[in-house]
């Protein structure tokens, strides 16, 4: 038998899941909603990846731009998505979701004629289902016959190559029509031909999981202990008992005399604030351990941790712990009863879900807004041409990166707004400011309740933050500025949006070996942790040293540092980024002024055509990009 390339493939369900916003309120008041991939198959197969096994997903999605949403979230979350079937038919699953209280989650599911619900024989590849070590079946999905052909072809397959068949009950009785579209919270509704055929799955059953209600479906009791005893008189797989706030029980073998005396691991109090998902994060957690033959005890600490997480949040998927918060979270503890609120284990989990992106970062800075527009009325030109030469500055950027990851742009929604249009139609990594021009003590453009302008940014762009910072200001200025500074990280924070934050010292007193390091400790020390710093060169090796000792220190998730060049000649960058190139945690550069002060002269005097000046600041840029590629190389190769 060959070794499996996967661990786990789960198979069913594929909603996309709207989210009210509006905690402790009825679903018919929410008023705004947040979308994440739902669906019980789909969330342990993104939470199996976050916890470092290799999954994969069978399921179907519509042809439309939800379906394409599923898709894309899986690859970002490293699930294999050669099982995702495209149905030009039917449109994908949509489940809307909201939490009235700690006992109430209502929801409604718009899953009529869906996708997934076709899935067939047809989708069940046999190769796809002896490359992986386990499959997992859900209850949902022998509701239908067609559906109910699918799960039973792949048990069919994984017994035939030697593999684990793990069954989630993930009993919905109105998805089975046994309740009306308004009753999709209900958890339990007896039903006996429900219970006859499931009973037909089980025997083939290595692992099988369920809460009591669940179990009660699959065994024909509402006696825990007597279903219990039924399933176990068909067969032999290991039963998982979910308990809510108790934790979990594994009966591996015989069921004894009572629920206590199954094997059990620890159990996490935690305030719950929504129940929905908790069970996919569970199993998720105890597949972590389980399919490392790990044991019992330590697959249900796995388990009882990630439902833990999963209760004290809102979303389901989003929400999965990923191996590395969870091992914090296993070694530390919490003294945060709400998960939620705990500052350290929130950064880890952000840092550690955030979207993929390249290593290095390669921008050309436009986001001038006020040198701009001093240019402009130097010449004797309208401002509104701003905007069209932001748009050519996209076309050079473009014409270097070719497509290549690694590049981006910063670019302002004032005199950016095409320019933004167009840059996403390139893979570029994006980043806007938000701090109005040159003020200091910082202040945002646009007022100061920058979250609500935040919230209308698409979900890839990264906020970018000037702050003219020196250790040395007085201590009211520094102050008002940290404060500025700690409302902008917890509304990125809030709206989802990654944060680069850009200190320049040195206009405003000395540079010394420690003055830049002074600063980010001081930011860190506040609680500030963004996913990029943007700094000025600086001048040794020894500072630039000095500065990543203190990201490590503090923050070894950060994404990295890029230079800025303050205007700073060709030559004057080339040789700074030869100092810098030495140091790993300098990423790269987001320089602008270099690379088009003076095509944007020319074209803004009618000196330039269009071409001409998206040809100079192309050759700019490209002569940059090939003297820090030619820096970090040579630093690369010396260490």
């Amino acid at each position: 038998m060959s070794t499996p390339a996967l661990d786990v493939i789960t198979i069913g369900r594929a909603s996309v899941d709207l989210y009210g916003q509006q905690v402790g309120g009825r679903l018919e008041d929410m008023s705004s909603f947040t979308k994440a991939v739902g669906g019980c198959p789909a969330n342990i197969a993104i939470g199996t990846a976050r916890l470092g096994l290799k999954s994969a997903l069978i399921t179907r999605v519509g042809d439309e731009a939800m379906g394409r949403f599923i898709r894309e979230q899986m690859q970002r979350e490293g699930v294999a998505t050669e099982g995702i079937h495209t149905d030009p038919a039917r449109l994908t699953a949509l489940v809307i979701l909201g939490v009235r209280d700690e006992k109430q989650f209502p929801l409604i599911f718009y899953r009529d004629n869906c996708a997934d619900m076709a899935l067939d024989e047809s989708d069940v590849d046999e190769a796809l289902i002896a490359s992986a070590a386990a499959i997992v079946v859900t209850g949902t999905h022998f509701s239908q016959p067609n559906t109910d052909a699918a799960q039973r072809k792949a048990i069919r397959l994984a017994k035939k190559h030697g593999r684990k068949v793990v069954f989630d009950v993930d009993y919905r009785p109105n998805l089975w029509g046994l309740a009306g579209h308004g009753a999709g919270e209900e958890r339990y509704i007896k039903a006996d031909h429900v219970t006859q055929h499931l009973q037909t799955i089980l025997p083939d059953c290595d692992l099988i999981v369920g809460t009591e209600e669940e179990l009660a479906i699959a065994g024909g009791s509402e006696d825990t202990l007597e279903t219990l005893r039924r399933i176990r008189s068909i067969s032999d797989g290991t039963i998982v008992c979910k308990r809510g706030p108790m934790g979990c029980v594994v009966f591996p073998g015989a069921i004894p005399a009572s629920l206590d005396d199954g094997i059990r691991g620890p159990g996490f109090p935690v305030e719950v604030y929504n129940v929905l998902g908790a069970g996919d994060a569970f199993l998720s957690g105890f597949l972590r351990g389980w399919l490392r033959g790990e044991p019992l005890e330590t697959a249900c600490a796995y388990a009882n941790a990630s439902g833990a997480f999963a209760v004290s949040r809102l979303l389901c998927s989003p929400e999965i712990p990923t191996f590395t918060e969870l091992s914090y979270f296993l070694e530390h503890g919490s003294k945060e009863r709400a998960l939620r609120k705990d500052a350290a284990i929130n950064h880890i989990h952000w840092a550690t879900t955030r979207r993929p992106a390249a290593e290095g970062l390669m921008a050309l800075a436009v986001d001038h807004r006020a040198q701009m527009e001093a240019m402009a009325d130097e010449i004797g030109v309208s401002r509104e041409r701003i905007s069209a030469f932001k748009a050519l500055a996209v076309k050079a950027a473009a014409r270097i990166a070719g497509g290549r990851p690694g590049f981006g742009m910063l670019i302002d929604g004032i005199y950016g707004r095409e320019a933004l249009f167009r840059a996403a139609d390139h893979p570029f990594w994006i980043g806007r400011p938000v701090e109005l021009p040159g003020s200091r003590p910082l202040e945002f453009e646009g007022g100061p309740d920058v979250g609500t302008s935040l919230i209308e940014w698409p979900v890839g762009h990264t906020i970018k933050c000037l702050c003219f910072y020196h250790p040395s200001d007085p201590p009211a200025l520094k102050e008002q500025q940290e404060r500025q500074l700690l409302r902008l990280h917890a509304a990125a924070r809030t709206v989802g949006r990654e944060l680069l934050i850009e200190i320049i010292a040195g206009k405003h007193g000395p540079l010394e070996d420690d003055t830049v390091s002074s600063v980010v400790q001081r930011l860190y020390d506040l609680g500030i942790k963004p996913d990029w710093w943007k700094l000025e060169p600086l001048k040794t090796a020894a500072a630039w040293r000095a500065v990543a000792a203190v990201i490590e220190r503090n923050d070894p998730l950060c994404r990295g540092i890029v230079l800025l060049g303050l205007e700073a000649p060709e030559e004057d960058l080339e040789a700074a980024f030869a100092v810098a190139a030495s140091e790993p945690m300098v990423k790269g550069f987001a320089v602008g002024r270099t690379i088009f002060n003076e095509p944007a002269r020319a074209w803004l005097r009618g000196a330039l055509s269009d071409d001409d000046a998206v040809d100079a600041m192309a050759t700019r840029f490209a002569r940059l990009v090939q003297a820090w590629e030619s820096a970090s190389g040579q630093a690369a190769a010396a260490q």
